[in-house]
């Protein structure tokens, strides 16, 4: 059985070097070493992911909780603000404020423990399974090194700092079976779950059919593909060429629907099951005729009258686990398609966008589903009216997407195209300050900050106090102190979980922020529930709308 502690200075070796070879090489080794158990557990770990990938919303413990436990088995309790402000991040602070006990114990966890424990945390549910939670936590720290809880903590939060992105383990992964990159990241594509390939891979040769599969092997969700954004139709244009179509944006959620006979499952774009949340999406679906199916789609929130609400709105549906059937009569959804991934059991991802929807058009018909609307091959003056009459009707934009483009889960090719009305990214609150005069009591200035793919950590772009209503900054208040990691003067530096998306006029080089840009006149739009830290805009992105900037402040 493989030591955690060995897992732990793996994760601190990685972090002392920034050659992606040399990461992929050091994974890879180690996972080859491990038994297919172990390295499947290791591999979720070292890329921040506690559990397999649609599970880890059950572990419910935020990185003050965390932090709250460790100091208590230390007594460090009163040492918080001098530990966070001598520390790098949330692990060191709590290797640091481990280091305060008395006597470390002998360091005798295993991965397979620690994954067993993570599980079994998971799993504590109903009453008083809080408190169950911080006792089975307690005891998990109370075995680990100082060392150990370090990682045990960055786990928990999703946040490694040690620059071990998903496509470098899927490098490593590649190393430690001895098969081509390629056939990994396919394999990928499949299962979204690092651990399940590792599992797939060690499992007796059958990777090589998984990886050219056609069929899935069971009812499993694959991560949605995504959209590169670009600033208008021409772009666009120039992108793609000749051979597109167009389809209305709209602001509501992602969700992809499995029907396999009388069963069907909804999932959230986070790959979370909701099928309980949406009764009404799933009673459209049972009367949907023919074979299963495996299909993409988004659904907002509308009123009486149909019309479509704000996203707010919707991700009150998404959070509901109690009354729901009321909560459904009286915030109805709609549900549009968009895409079809799968028929009758055989996966579509490899066939062209042409052909999957107008095999969905085809379903959507025969069900009475509803479809977004679209226009294919418009005219260069066609597609320019379809934007600007999507815009007059509400919509956020459009999406521009390649005849003959495949679909690729969890990738953001140049296939599919976002073209948005105003200038936004999805970037993470990291620290919040508490308000004055009339929003006392609240945090009500927001840190907002892009994705490092390097460190795996975020950098700040600025801050925001605009776009929230008053019960918005409540909500946000409640949901952040339940973040928090440390409060120095009057700024609460949080745990990097919620995801908002931020409108913004411009870009300028700022001196006053890691990443070298600040957003200027910075707003928040909404709160994007249906994303995690790590689907957040990068600094890249930020850096490339930059370059896009017509004239750029001197």
């Amino acid at each position: 059985m493989a030591s955690f502690l060995d897992f732990a200075e793996i994760c601190r070796g990685l972090g002392q070097t920034r050659s992606r070879l040399q990461m992929a090489a050091l994974v890879g080794d180690f996972l080859a070493a491990l038994d297919t158990s172990e390295a499947e557990l290791a591999a979720r770990f070292l890329i921040g992911q506690a559990l397999a990938q649609g599970d880890e919303q059950k572990i419910k413990l935020s990185g003050r909780a965390v932090w709250q436990v460790a100091a208590e088995i230390a007594g460090g309790a009163d040492q918080g603000e001098e530990i966070f402000a001598a520390s790098a991040d949330f692990g060191d602070a709590i290797e640091m404020v481990m280091r305060l006990r008395a006597d470390e114990p002998e360091p005798t966890l295993t991965i397979a423990e620690v994954g067993r424990r993570l599980n079994e945390i998971a799993s504590m549910d109903g009453r008083n399974s809080r408190r169950r939670k911080l006792d089975a936590l307690r005891e998990l720290l109370t075995l680990a090194t100082a060392l150990e809880a370090a990682y045990i903590a960055k786990i928990l939060i999703r946040e490694m700092r040690h620059g071990m992105s998903e496509g470098i383990m899927l490098e490593a992964i590649a190393r430690m079976a001895h098969r081509p990159v390629d056939e990994v990241r396919r394999l990928n594509m499949l299962e979204g779950d690092a651990g399940r390939v590792v599992a797939i891979l060690r499992g007796n040769g059958t990777a090589s059919d998984s990886a050219t599969a056609t069929k899935p092997a069971q009812v499993r969700p694959l991560k949605p593909m995504l959209a590169h954004p670009v600033r208008n139709i021409d772009e666009a244009l120039e992108i793609l060429g000749p051979r597109f179509a167009l389809e209305h944006k709209l602001d509501g959620a992602r969700v992809q629907i499995h029907r396999d006979g009388a069963s069907i499952r909804i999932f959230s774009r986070r790959l979370n099951e909701i099928s309980r949340s949406l009764p009404e999406v799933t009673s459209a679906i049972e009367a949907a005729p023919g074979a299963g199916f495996i299909v993409d789609g988004e659904v907002i929130a509308v009123d009486v009258n149909q019309r479509p609400l704000a996203f707010q709105e919707l991700m009150r549906r998404f959070r509901r686990v109690h009354d729901i059937e009321k909560m459904a009569a009286e915030l109805p959804v709609r549900l549009f398609l968009f895409d079809l991934i799968g028929l009758g059991g055989e996966l579509l991802i490899d066939h062209p966008y042409e052909e999957r929807t107008a095999r969905l058009t085809e379903l959507s018909a025969r069900a009475g589903l509803s479809m977004v609307e679209r226009m294919i091959a418009p005219s260069p003056d066609d597609a320019r009216k379809f934007y600007a009459d999507a815009i007059a009707a509400g919509y956020e934009g459009v999406m521009a997407k390649a005849l003959d483009s495949a679909y690729t889960p969890g990738a953001r090719g140049r296939g599919w195209l976002k073209i948005k009305h105003s200038r936004t990214l999805d970037l993470v609150i990291v620290a919040a300050d508490w308000g004055y005069g009339r929003r006392h009591g609240w945090l009500s200035n927001y840190h907002l900050a892009a994705r490092d793919e390097a460190t795996g950590g975020f950098s700040e772009v600025g801050k925001t106090f605009k776009g929230p209503t008053d019960e918005e900054f409540r909500d946000l208040t409640e949901r952040l102190s339940a973040l928090k990691i440390e409060e120095t003067r009057g700024t609460v530096r949080v745990r990097p979980e919620l995801v908002v998306e931020v409108a913004f006029s411009d870009i300028q080089r700022s001196p006053n922020y890691d990443a070298g840009m600040a957003l200027r006149f910075a707003r928040i739009v909404r709160l994007r529930d249906d994303k995690s830290a790590v689907e957040a805009d990068t600094i890249a992105t930020v850096a490339s709308e930059f370059d896009r900037q017509i004239s750029r402040p001197r």
